[in-house]
């Protein structure tokens, strides 16, 4: 008798056990299962004059949608470079914002908007367009190599030099000795890269 009670004793604590380890299982199931919330993914496109610049697009089409690049854009339009600046390149274009191109003096700004202008206005805009992709990381690159400056030699044919500066930021000197600085740099294209710069620079 006393045999037969402790078969049926362990028996009922078996049962219990295998019961609370179900509804163990149970109880976690549902948190297992659960899945994680989705996350958008993050824009990388960087933004220039308000508009988000795609990579997929070209030199002009991009600029067209920049409010601080207005004015280089008339410009290019009106020196008929559009066509050439939406071509395959590729080219590094160091593009004046509207504040650079305020900085010169009006009357000289409407003789190069003038149609009688047309070809100084190109040997301007020319100038700021070198041949090629050049990020900043590959001006740091040849500067390195070449005491901090980097001699470019542009689309009009002039040179501009490139100084990387120990905060790496970059620094052009123009063929008159001016100066401007690159505010926003890295901005690619499909065709090329452009560096915004906050003064016109001027060929010789």
């Amino acid at each position: 008798m006393t045999t037969r009670i402790l078969i049926l004793t362990v028996a009922s604590a078996a049962l219990v056990g295998l019961a609370a380890c179900n509804n163990a299982e149970t109880e976690k199931a549902p948190a297992e299962a659960t899945p994680a919330p989705a996350t958008a993914p993050a824009t990388m496109d960087p933004v220039v004059g308000g508009a988000p610049m795609s990579p997929n697009e070209t030199i002009v089409a991009n600029a067209a949608k920049a409010s601080n690049l207005t004015t280089l854009v008339s410009a290019v339009q009106a020196a008929g470079l559009a066509e050439t600046l939406s071509g395959p390149g590729p080219f590094t274009v160091f593009a004046p914002d509207n504040g650079a191109f305020e900085k010169v003096p009006a009357a000289t700004r409407e003789a190069l908007m003038a149609p009688a202008g047309k070809a100084d206005l190109t040997k301007l805009l020319t100038y700021h367009v070198v041949p090629g992709r050049m990020t900043a990381a590959d001006l740091a690159t040849q500067a390195q190599a070449n005491g901090g400056k980097v001699e470019l030699t542009t689309v009009q044919g002039g040179t501009l030099t490139a100084t990387v500066n120990p905060d790496g930021s970059v620094t052009l000197t123009d063929a008159k000795g001016g100066m401007s600085r690159v505010t926003q740099s890295d901005v690619l294209q499909s065709n090329g890269v452009v560096h915004v710069i906050d003064t016109v620079v001027m060929p010789s």
